[in-house]
């Protein structure tokens, strides 16, 4: 049974898919294995390196269970070979004021994909993901200083603050995390 659907294009031989279940044992090792490069990359993304193997598979079962309860997108690209080449994912709100809303969480790429234009693929998806949703005001967070930071301006992002020593940081220190808005 297929887990994913693609999505309109796969330029490149990049495939970018609306991921439904983790159930596919090739999948679920690809994700495992970006969140633990994204770790040991410098990715502020709530784990410090070297990444706990439990903690990887904890919260990769976390957003498998959000999946199947249908309170989160993921959208996941894929190389031509098949192997994850990154993810990103939209969290709606829940809220009854707040329909038109949505997260976006984990933007993620592999150290060994990055700079060919997955990041802004993967958004850009992600937004039409979430206005085929009726979401229209999108919102996320980075660390201060990050590669993050310029990337989501050059995208359509706007800064709408900052969170004074927001993360506690593998070097021991505190971190400000920057707060963006899109409206779509």
């Amino acid at each position: 049974m297929d887990t994913h659907a693609p999505l309109p294009h796969a330029a490149d031989g990049l495939t970018i898919c609306s991921v439904t279940r983790l159930d596919e044992p090739a999948l679920r090792a690809g994700l495992e294995a970006l969140l633990e490069d994204a770790v040991a990359s410098g990715a502020s993304v709530g784990f410090h390196a070297p990444l706990d193997p439990t903690l990887n598979r904890a919260f990769w079962d976390e957003i498998a269970a959000d999946l199947a309860g249908g309170h989160l997108t993921l959208l996941v690209a894929r190389d031509a070979e098949g192997a994850v080449a990154g993810c990103v994912q939209l969290v709606p709100s829940p809220k009854q004021n707040a329909r038109h809303r949505a997260e976006v969480r984990k933007l993620l790429v592999h150290s060994a994909h990055r700079r060919r234009g997955i990041a802004r693929r993967l958004m850009e998806d992600l937004c039409a993901s979430a206005r085929e949703q009726g979401r229209i005001v999108l919102q996320l967070d980075t660390l201060a200083g990050d590669v993050g930071e310029p990337f989501y301006r050059s995208t359509g992002w706007i800064q709408a603050g900052v969170l004074p020593d927001h993360t506690l940081e593998a070097d021991g220190r505190y971190h400000d995390t920057v707060l963006f808005h899109r409206r779509l």
